[in-house]
């Protein structure tokens, strides 16, 4: 059993050694976002511009006593504008990444998905987890159980290279992947095993790269080494993914909660496969959660600095 948040205070020490992230937050016109935002700037993680209606920004941090003077903030009437304001910094530059604050996430992908002025690039945007379970030795990255509702085996090639990227940009070493399904068989009954076995030809033929997949895997075999073994699943992957793929949004978004509230887990949220990462937070996030999606978005930011031709999670 290992220390609560371990994992997650390893990232945020490394990531405090980043200059902070360029970062337009928003429509922080809660006290959770604004505090997110605040909290992440005294760490140095983030470099915030607050985007938003002044008046209720400013009355929100008098109201719970969040020094915000030293921050830019830009004037909106309201959410969608907000929204593509937060765009349009990203596309002059200005930022080199979104947080959502307290507007519908829907607002905010809608401006970032916009065919004119969006973010868009060639990947299928997909959500990421990445999840410190305190049971399991590695990050577990969840993907996706908050965009893709039913995807595609040609979207699931953008996810699975997206949660790839993500998990070099964290430093992982190698980056074992299990494309999850209820057995570890191929079944022409169950489509995304078929789904899972394609995923793994393509990736033997260079269309996925970076990691090695295996699947269709159960989460049991795929988590835990003597499942794997008690069903003589010989694979460097099985029983010990550290990113777990989901057939469909259902799944991963069951996976997800219910690492966090029977394994006492948390969760970091981020969005990939546009020009910039995007950070979602909720309300019942733990600081260390919103401090931790702030930090693996500072290291997305980094990697696409460092080598814009491969990586574009």
């Amino acid at each position: 059993m290992g220390r609560k948040h371990e994992k997650y205070e390893r990232l945020l020490t490394l990531a405090k050694a980043l200059p902070p992230l360029p970062t337009a937050v928003v429509h922080p016109c809660d006290e959770f976002s604004l505090t997110g935002a605040v909290e992440a700037a005294q760490m140095g993680l983030v470099a915030p511009v607050l985007i938003g209606p002044m008046g209720r920004i400013k009355t929100i941090a008098h109201k719970y006593g969040l020094d915000i003077s030293r921050f830019e903030i830009l004037d909106t009437p309201h959410s969608h504008a907000s929204a593509d304001e937060g765009v349009r910094l990203v596309r002059e530059g200005r930022a080199e990444c979104l947080m959502k604050g307290s507007l519908h996430t829907d607002e905010l992908m809608g401006a970032v998905v916009a065919r004119e002025g969006g973010l868009r690039t060639a990947r299928r945007i997909s959500h990421c987890f990445v999840m410190d379970v305190p049971t399991y030795a590695d990050v577990l990255i969840v993907s996706d159980a908050a965009v893709n509702i039913a995807p595609t085996l040609e979207e699931k090639v953008d996810i699975v290279q997206n949660a790839i990227d993500l998990a070099h940009a964290l430093g992982a070493q190698e980056v074992r992947v299990a494309i999850l399904s209820a057995m570890e068989t191929v079944n022409p009954k169950v489509p995304s095993t078929i789904e899972a076995a394609a995923l793994c030809k393509m990736a033997d033929r260079g269309q996925i790269t970076g990691g090695i997949l295996d699947g269709p895997l159960a989460l049991d075999n795929a988590i835990n080494l003597r499942a794997a073994e008690i069903k003589h699943i010989k694979s460097p992957v099985a029983g010990r993914a550290n990113v777990l793929i989901v057939p469909d949004l259902e799944a991963g978004n069951m996976l997800a909660k219910s690492l966090s509230f029977l394994a006492d887990a948390d969760a970091a949220g981020i969005v990939l496969g546009a020009r910039v990462p995007i950070i979602l937070t909720s309300r019942a996030d733990s600081v260390t959660t919103r401090l931790a999606s702030c930090a693996v978005a500072a290291f997305v930011a980094k990697a696409r600095r460092e080598a814009p031709a491969r990586t574009v999670a």
